[in-house]
């Protein structure tokens, strides 16, 4: 039924910052995922990319100046933990109290986005036909997570709007994260389309639609 649909009010868009304030972790858990326990109950949430630093043992450096997201966080009586998809299994990982850390990236929400619009992800085609064959047979290669574009209402003092046209006018690629009232999805992207120049008429607000290439996988936490 159509009462059973998610709404799509309160879906925000969001670029990467500047690194914000380094977070102690206190634990790890090596597995699939890898399971870090952070002090306190803030500083980290579901789909932040963290940098890590300070790990030790002969396996530290898997770890160590490498940036992951943020999934599954879960508030505990102390400590609260979080996940990153990498896979420590066997390895010699441990933390260095007090000097272990994961530092997130700062968010900033692109204001008064109008709709976001994804062009779907799409897998390659890959012919193995042969001699033998009795019909064409095929399997599927890489997923493509493909682009989407976003209208807004041009702000020239939002602060998202503004890191999206210098990371455009760069040729850049930033992470990026579309938070919606259930899940978060963290990706990596680059700004293909950003609106220089402003629509504009009569009796009417400045408009504009940017289009972004999602690189690489995407986080859903």
């Amino acid at each position: 039924m159509s009462i059973a649909a998610q709404l799509a009010q309160q879906t925000k868009l969001y670029i990467e910052g500047s690194a914000a304030a380094a977070e102690v972790l206190t634990a790890i858990t090596v597995g699939y995922p890898t399971i870090l326990a952070i002090t306190g109950h803030a500083g980290v949430a579901n789909g932040d990319v963290v940098t890590l630093a300070g790990f030790t043992g002969v396996d530290a450096a898997d770890l160590n100046g490498n940036s992951y997201t943020a999934t599954h966080y879960a508030t505990g009586t102390t400590n609260d933990t979080f996940s990153i998809e990498v896979n420590t299994v066997g390895k010699t990982i441990t933390i260095d109290a007090g000097n272990t850390t994961a530092t997130p990236s700062a968010w900033i929400q692109v204001k008064e986005v109008k709709a976001i619009k994804p062009s779907g992800a799409a897998a390659s085609k890959i012919d193995v036909s042969d001699l033998d064959s009795t019909a064409k047979e095929y399997l599927t290669g890489l997923v493509d997570n493909g682009t989407f574009s976003s209208d807004i209402h041009i702000l020239e003092t939002d602060a998202g709007q503004a890191a999206c046209l210098v990371a455009f006018e760069a040729s850049t690629t930033k992470n990026f994260k579309v938070v919606t009232p259930i899940k978060t999805r963290t990706f990596n992207g680059a700004i293909l389309k950003f609106p220089t120049l402003p629509d504009a008429m009569v009796d009417g607000v400045q408009t504009g639609s940017a289009e972004f290439q999602i690189n690489g996988t995407i986080t859903v936490s």
